[in-house]
């Protein structure tokens, strides 16, 4: 079966009953109705690994609310289109916990290009097997990599998570949608949403695209057609904001910032995901073989037929998401290979070959621990909500503060937050040695309690020194990973200066106009619980911007470096 003229069917009737015309459209609203119910409870959510990620979105919803633009006022290390969205989800749900505003934050744009999708010919036949696992995927701030091993939903990844679900949806559109005017309108706005995404998940869209006019999927006018539609898209934009050319600055800096190569990232892939690039490499190889044997061709038709069918796709779909996760910590990692495994699927069901039984084992090997994972990781998070577990005591915080935590590791967190001050040299001597506390510290669920501790001592303090001083500080700059005083104060956070800093991957040098904008803020933290060799290291960077300012010892775990006014 060639895939250049039609969209494949499932063999019998071609067109889908009732029941399966409705219930995918009732299955998206069921979702969307959840989703916002969800949005609009006070939930209490267990947390996670690097749940300070979520904070980095907050601080960004904070600057947009004041009028800052990504890449053209702060520096980001992806793209504005999460950081809109999610902002006016947060704006309309302002109670909502954190971590679903962020992780729900594309779905306003892709539930309805989902419904799109499902509702043309060839796609409109496998809506629930296109749907379903879109919907597990897309549910609760899961990731398939497990950084920690005690419960908990996860707080980073969000922004790949965004990516990789998009392309999940670029990959059935150029799979399951005929040739068509709608099929590239869809293609144009899957690359319109991965480049103001995330500039690694346009690369991958774009090796789809240019897959599919080569197995003859799409039309080489089709294609430029989208890509005009996209250019002309980013150009009006570019025109009426400058966000374009400011975005494509900081991707040029990211890149001068970021010199690893390719190759060892790729193994790191291969190694990290072995479980599913074994056996996408094995189907991949019995694909072909199976292909070859059963042509009659010339080389150039046999070789024509392979790239139209699936072991090309799943070939080029493996290869071009495994590239997008070289530049990932974890995510949705290759859920784009689910509507190419659904297709394989489809073609050999009905099928009669001696190695039917071997393809349709190596397929659901590919495609079920994923899902299983996904499953697993979000019951588990959730179930272990009901046991031993406590609400952590950072009510003051808001909806940041709305997290629980095991009981042991609460109490931990309480601990620690006393210890390290009472030890300070020891970390100091750790940090200066190039040595976090632990090898894993920011994955660690006590440490992420024992930050947002620290947060809540910090915004109490300041709020004490502002009542003790009869001064309201007009601004924050938090010399660590994430800032997230600015959006609990409602205050303004400096202009050019990153969010999310992390040295050697998005810290820029500093400029005269960098520091100008400090200047103007009222007062820059120090974090001393603990002392890290990051921590150490933006004090070291922002130095210059902390000459001539008073020291207040804040609070036991915080310094505040304030401006004379």
């Amino acid at each position: 079966m060639t895939m250049k003229q039609s969209a494949p069917r499932l063999s019998g009737p071609q067109a889908p009953g009732l029941t399966a015309q409705i219930l995918p459209s009732l299955l998206v609203l069921t979702f969307a109705a959840a989703a916002l119910l969800a949005l609009s409870l006070p939930l209490r959510l267990p947390l996670g690994a690097f749940y300070w990620d979520v904070a980095v979105y907050l601080d960004a919803f904070q600057r947009i609310r004041v009028g800052q633009m990504p890449a053209a006022d702060f520096f980001a290390p992806v793209g504005p289109l999460g950081y809109y969205l999610g902002a006016l989800l947060h704006q309309a749900f302002p109670m909502a916990q954190p971590m679903l505003v962020v992780n729900w934050a594309v779905l306003p744009v892709l539930l309805p290009l989902a419904l799109v999708i499902l509702a043309q010919r060839g796609a409109k036949e496998h809506a629930v097997a296109l749907l379903i696992p879109f919907l597990i995927f897309a549910a609760l701030p899961i990731n398939l990599s497990v950084f920690y091993p005690a419960p908990g939903l996860d707080g980073f990844g969000n922004y790949n998570r965004h990516a990789a679900l998009l392309l999940y949806w670029l990959a059935a559109t150029l799979l399951f949608v005929p040739r068509s005017r709608t099929q590239t309108a869809l293609i144009a706005a899957f690359m319109l949403a991965l480049f103001l995404t995330k500039i690694t998940g346009a690369v991958v869209g774009a090796i789809l695209v240019g897959y599919a006019c080569l197995a003859g999927r799409l039309r080489l006018k089709d294609a430029a057609a989208a890509a005009l539609a996209c250019i002309l898209a980013l150009a009006a934009l570019d025109g009426a904001t400058g966000l374009v050319r400011a975005y494509l600055g900081d991707i040029l800096t990211l890149l001068s910032l970021n010199t690893d190569t390719l190759l060892p990232r790729l193994l790191t892939v291969a190694s990290a995901k072995f479980g599913v690039v074994l056996p996408a490499s094995a189907l991949v190889a019995l694909l072909i073989w199976t292909s070859w044997r059963e042509q009659d061709g010339t080389l150039l038709q046999n070789a024509r037929r392979l790239i139209e069918g699936p072991a090309g796709w799943l070939a080029v779909t493996l290869f071009a998401t495994a590239l997008f996760e070289t530049q990932n910590t974890g995510s949705l990692e290759f859920i784009a290979l689910w509507p190419v495994l659904l297709l394989i699927l489809l073609q050999w069901r009905s099928r009669s070959d001696p190695f039917k039984p071997a393809v349709l084992a190596l397929t659901l090997a590919v495609a079920l621990p994923s899902l299983l994972l996904c499953i697993e990781r979000g019951a588990r998070a959730l179930g272990g909500a009901t046991g031993d577990v406590v609400a952590l005591p950072a009510s003051e915080l808001g909806p940041l503060g709305r997290v629980s935590v095991k009981r042991g590791l609460a109490e931990r967190a309480s601990f620690m937050i006393d210890f390290y001050p009472k030890h300070a040299e020891t970390f100091r001597a750790l940090a200066d040695a190039g040595q976090e506390p632990s090898a894993i510290l920011t994955a660690e669920i006590d440490y992420q309690a024992t930050w947002l501790l620290a947060v809540r001592q910090g915004l109490l303090a300041l709020r004490a020194w502002e009542m003790g001083e009869g001064r309201r500080l007009n601004g924050v700059f938090t010399l660590d990973f994430v800032d997230p005083f600015n959006a609990l104060l409602d205050r303004s956070a400096p202009r050019l200066v990153p969010i999310g800093i992390t040295p050697g991957r998005n810290l820029p040098p500093l400029t005269a106009d960098t520091l100008a904008a400090l200047a103007q803020t009222d007062a820059i933290l120090a974090p001393k619980c603990p002392q890290t060799p990051a921590r150490a290291l933006l004090a070291e960077h922002y130095a210059p911007a902390l000459a001539g300012r008073r020291i207040v010892a804040l609070s036991a775990c915080w310094e505040m470096h304030v401006a004379a006014r």
